[in-house]
């Protein structure tokens, strides 16, 4: 899907758009970067032009998702307060995600910034895998370190029993702020 020539300015944004409004799957900056022939830095800055115009474009762990309200699912969303050590993120998510949540983002309170949220979107352990490697490669710190392990999390599945079940699950682990 690389275009036939440089494409540049507006022209690049518009197509970048249609890329990513057709792609089922989150696309790495890298990876559009490569097919346009441009810097990564190039991308971003696009993607903060095309967010800027309202485009739902959204950056995951995974990369650039093109959310298509209009298509999606009725989907019902909670939100949670949990508190765990850093050790415990992956059994939290996992938990999660084995109970069919997808986990929107990740929510803390700073004392200097104020509410601060990163998506996170992860419905699978797969996902998961990949969110707690990028942290690791990158020697990124989890949000929830800077709140000694306080955050809530945005959750999203098909049905209220699914969230029921999953923050069920959650309390007994002693994941949930009570």
């Amino acid at each position: 899907m690389k275009p036939e020539k440089k494409l540049l300015g507006e022209e690049r944004r518009n197509w970048l758009l249609n890329l990513l409004k057709e792609s089922t799957a989150p696309v790495t900056g890298a990876e559009l970067a490569r097919l346009s022939s441009v810097s990564r830095q190039i991308i971003v800055g696009d993607i903060t032009l095309l967010k800027a115009r309202n485009e739902p474009i959204i950056a995951t762990s995974q990369g650039y998702l093109y959310l298509h309200t209009a298509a999606a699912p009725k989907e019902v969303e909670r939100i949670i307060a949990c508190q765990h050590s850093p050790e415990q993120a992956k059994e939290e998510l996992y938990l999660l995600v084995d109970h069919g949540i997808l986990v929107k983002d990740v929510k803390i309170e700073h004392p200097v910034y104020g509410d601060l949220t990163a998506s996170i979107m992860v419905s699978n352990r797969k996902e998961v895998d990949q969110f707690l490697d990028k942290i690791k490669n990158t020697k990124a710190v989890y949000l929830s370190e800077l709140t000694e392990g306080i955050h809530l999390h945005t959750l999203s599945a098909a049905t209220e029993a699914a969230l029921d079940q999953a923050e069920t699950a959650m309390k007994k682990e002693g994941f949930l702020v009570e």
